[in-house]
């Protein structure tokens, strides 16, 4: 099953949805307006992809006037969300290394389901936490096969997600790339969209996939020199009448993040507390009025604001 903001992310790897979302953000079209705005694609292609828009709610159709009238397609409430999301999904693409990937090419689609699929296997869990080869992977990935696993792994590289670093003659190991860890940044958008406009259909953000989502993004956190210290980074998850807790311990030296780990026992000097929904607000938005910070809470300030910066404070205002 997908996890969490996955598809969501494959929806929007087909540029025409995107295309459509985009036209149809100026006001509402009839079909033949929309074909023309989308560079004319196929009668069947475009309807096919109106009817997944109808379906995940981001589109409908209404007779202007009254009947027969005239058949017309609008934005809902949720395609203008899912806006943002696409957005943050071609941001994302255009920091891609080398050169920027555009959504309407091959190269960008390959990317976002690369990307989409290894999050959704698991892939991403351990190569977070630091360079793993094909053999390290198989032996902690139990759901996938061996050749799954090779062809999986095989897409991340040729689309800029893994890179090959030196090893110690038992295997070659691939180690995440920056933009990849920065792939957190679509991924909640898409996270938060669900949630607010598909929490039947799709599935709710897990233990692991917020441990995942931070291993990947505060190795890229850089914050002021006379910063120091550990905070642990917790999310609040539903579990009957209990409380569990998910989430990181962070060290850092001088404003440097020298280590992330997903163990959180210990006494550490600070820590920043709340729900899945206040900490998708707080990484997107910049919102951490719902973010309890305790202890030294400079230290856990610096780390919040450094998260949403890094994911989303240059590209905001683009997407």
């Amino acid at each position: 099953m997908a996890r969490s903001g996955a598809q969501t992310l494959v929806l929007l790897s087909t540029s025409l949805n995107v295309a459509i979302l985009r036209t149809l953000g100026d006001g509402p079209k009839q079909q033949v307006e929309l074909r023309r705005a989308t560079d004319s694609p196929a009668q069947t292609t475009l309807r096919a992809q109106l009817k997944r828009l109808e379906e995940v709610g981001a589109v409908e159709k209404r007779r202007r006037n009254r009947f027969p009238g005239v058949l017309e397609y609008e934005l809902t409430g949720a395609g203008q969300d899912l806006l943002f999301v696409a957005g943050t999904v071609e941001c994302w693409l255009g920091r891609a290394p080398g050169e920027p990937l555009p959504l309407a090419g091959n190269a960008g689609r390959a990317a976002v389901k690369a990307f989409a699929e290894a999050w959704s296997t698991t892939m991403l869990r351990p190569l977070a936490a630091g360079p793993r080869s094909l053999t390290d992977l198989d032996r902690v990935i139990g759901a996938l096969s061996y050749p799954s696993l090779e062809r999986r792994l095989a897409a991340l590289r040729l689309t800029g997600h893994v890179e090959a670093r030196e090893g110690n003659g038992r295997g070659t190991p691939y180690a995440l790339t920056a933009w990849a860890r920065a792939g957190v940044a679509p991924l909640a958008a898409a996270a938060r969209w669900e949630r607010r406009h598909k929490p039947r259909d799709s599935a709710p953000l897990g233990r692991k996939d917020v441990e995942t989502a931070f291993l990947l993004s505060v190795p890229l956190l850089s914050l002021a020199s006379n910063v120091s210290g550990s905070c642990r980074m917790a999310v609040e998850m539903p579990n009957g009448g209990d409380r569990h807790l998910a989430g990181v311990v962070v060290m850092v030296e001088n404003g440097r993040v020298a280590s992330c780990t997903s163990r959180l026992q210990g006494a550490p000097d600070a820590w920043a507390l709340g729900s899945v929904a206040a900490w998708l607000e707080a990484v997107i938005e910049g919102d951490t009025d719902r973010i309890e910070p305790g202890g030294d809470s400079r230290l856990a300030r610096s780390l919040l604001d450094a998260l949403h910066r890094e994911l989303f404070g240059e590209w905001s205002h683009s997407a």
